[in-house]
């Protein structure tokens, strides 16, 4: 995984030049929600399918 710091300057690169600061920062939100989410996968920390469903259907 590359440095946060490399990963957040490149992906507001990839953002038109007219991008204002809600959207720059929605950008580096959902960068570290998915970072975040690969780290815990990496270190096992996710439920089974079955599980998951079982819990959806009590909402």
């Amino acid at each position: 995984m590359e440095p946060a710091k490399k990963e957040a300057l490149d992906s507001i690169a990839k953002l038109p030049d007219d991008a204002d600061m809600d959207e720059i920062m929605y950008r580096l939100y959902v960068l570290d929600k998915v970072r975040k989410g690969r780290e815990a996968v990496a270190a096992g920390h996710t439920i089974p399918h079955d599980e998951l469903k079982r819990e959806i259907e009590q909402w």
